[in-house]
């Protein structure tokens, strides 16, 4: 962001040459949570828009649709965006991707988060997305699982056993798992797997990492599980699992610790395929980016209620501490 806004500050004038030639532009904004749960997110992209000379409300319009949750509801708000004529569709994950990509094969849609969009079938590849999707992958490749296994054991040395909790309706944790069971050999670790793909089978799951002696959680995130991560964060300090997942929400949540993109900075990012897209670019052309900034969350108030002492070597390296 301090580069962009930085340019936006010393060539304003430059940034308002460059505009588009068009009075005002639509853009559709959905997302699976309320305004509430996702007000970083939307602050940021408006920033990003700001930042490249753009007035919210005055030369761009910003149509906000909001499923509370209720992931019943994103068909037929997905269709409703499309339907109001907008210019490009912004979609916070791979559940309203699709949904937007339903709704239409002609408006373009931009990325702010996707987790593996080509085995999804979101985009052709990363370099030719192909069709009308474009945007940021939240995947920056298998070592980031690796890293999360390694912040566990930095704070239990003794791990030698990982529950994963997984929603096998979600594509791409196939490859993630592969990638997780390369990183647990390396470090020695034994993985328990435990599916998920609902709130209504979160207890099931939760008994069979009890019994089957997990001593963590690694939640592989995806719209349903984050949805419900505010349970998921309840269940783990009830059963004593010490919970890590990918973005900041999970630990704000109660997990332990998070580890993964800046989600934020992302859709503050994702401002650049929207202005690239109103000067023409077609989404198709334009290669889907990969995340550049990472931070560590971790919770002292959740690792207090689990009994658990956070090396100080280890807090040294967090982006945020929840005291």
């Amino acid at each position: 962001m301090g580069l962009i806004v930085g340019a936006a500050a010393t060539w304003p004038l430059g940034v308002r040459a460059q505009q588009p030639a068009r009075s005002v532009y639509r853009v559709g904004y959905l997302a699976i949570a309320s305004r509430e749960q996702t007000f970083r997110n939307v602050r940021a992209f408006e920033a990003g828009l700001r930042s490249l000379g753009y007035r919210v409300g005055e030369n761009v319009v910003i149509e906000y649709r909001f499923a509370d949750g209720d992931m019943g509801r994103l068909a037929a708000l997905a269709t409703e965006v499309a339907g109001l004529g907008v210019d490009v569709i912004v979609s916070g994950n791979n559940v309203t991707t699709v949904a937007a990509m339903k709704a239409t094969r002609t408006i373009p849609i931009v990325m702010a988060n996707s987790a593996e969009p080509v085995s999804a079938g979101l985009v052709a590849s990363l370099a030719r997305p192909g069709g009308n999707v474009t945007g940021f992958s939240s995947e920056p490749g298998d070592e980031i699982n690796g890293k999360r296994l390694e912040f566990l054991k930095d704070i239990l040395p003794n791990l030698s056993r990982v529950g994963i909790l997984w929603n096998p309706d979600f594509a791409p944790n196939q490859d993630r798992l592969t990638s997780l069971r390369e990183a647990a050999q390396a470090l020695a670790l034994t993985l328990v797997p435990a599916e998920a793909g609902g709130p209504d089978i979160l207890e099931q799951a939760f008994a069979t990492m009890v019994r089957e002696r997990a001593q963590v959680l690694l939640v592989l995130s995806d719209g349903v599980l984050f949805n419900h991560r505010g349970l998921i964060g309840v269940m783990a300090v009830r059963d004593r699992l010490p919970a890590i997942s990918a973005v900041r929400e999970y630990a704000e949540a109660g997990f332990l610790l998070s580890y993964g993109i800046d989600l934020p900075d992302q859709f503050r990012r994702s401002a650049t395929f929207v202005d690239k897209i109103f000067r023409g670019a077609k989404p198709g052309d334009l290669p889907v980016e990969r995340p550049t900034k990472y931070e560590l969350v971790i919770n002292l108030q959740t690792a207090k209620a689990l009994g658990i002492n956070v090396p100080p070597t280890v807090l040294t390296w967090a982006d945020v501490v929840i005291e």
